[in-house]
């Protein structure tokens, strides 16, 4: 009986003492799927996937017009549906501008150059909406329809940005300071060329009187 009583207790302490289960992460925490993790290159690979998204408007909007045309819910109309894409693309484009700005400022920011590096961030991200031939017409565009920008891709823009102009701050705030210009040298005054005019030059020493007359 006494066993048993141990045994209980010691079951209750291990299950006082055991973890909670973690907590999902909110979605502006979650990184994406083949996403990189340093701040920089995310919002590279964040400009890189919503460009090549925005891109292919054109190509998949027929496609789209014909799925929302054939799958109505009662009481809509096909020009309101397509209106919200016309909104999406603009928002797209604002995103893009938010993104640029962000990568400026931390190269701007950075000590070392780190463009490079982006640039491949951001081709990585287009790669995202690279489909073979064997994708049809009709799953690109539905793809393409319920495609959304992740929502840790505007987050961590806007404290990419923050600390990166904080950050160029500082480091301007600490360079040397520039020597001042030097002073020009002064031109040494110049010396009147012999047999110079004396009506030009009144330095110059005036001409001998002829000699007077002889009687």
């Amino acid at each position: 009986m006494i066993s048993l009583a141990l045994a209980l207790s010691l079951f209750a302490q291990g299950a006082d003492a055991a973890p909670a289960p973690a907590e999902a992460a909110p979605p502006e925490e979650r990184l994406p799927a083949g996403a990189p993790k340093d701040d920089y290159q995310f919002v590279a690979w964040c400009y890189g996937s919503l460009r090549a998204y925005l891109d292919l408007h054109d190509q998949v909007m027929p496609e789209v017009t014909r799925i929302e045309g054939e799958f109505r819910k009662p009481g809509t109309r096909l020009e309101d549906d397509l209106k919200v894409y016309a909104e999406m693309q603009k928002e797209g484009r604002a995103r893009l501008k938010q993104f640029q700005a962000a990568m400026t400022a931390a190269e701007k920011a950075s000590v070392r150059p780190i463009n490079m590096v982006g640039a491949q961030a951001v081709r990585k991200g287009k790669d995202t909406w690279s489909v073979g031939a064997d994708v049809t017409k009709a799953r690109l565009a539905q793809e393409w329809m319920s495609w959304v920008l992740p929502a840790r891709c505007e987050k961590v823009a806007s404290s990419l940005e923050a600390r990166s102009k904080l950050m160029g701050v500082t480091l301007k705030a600490n360079a040397p300071a520039e020597p001042a210009p030097e002073a020009p040298a002064e031109k040494p005054a110049e010396t009147p060329a012999a047999g110079s005019d004396p009506t030009t030059n009144p330095t110059a020493a005036p001409p001998e009187s002829p000699p007077a007359p002889t009687r």
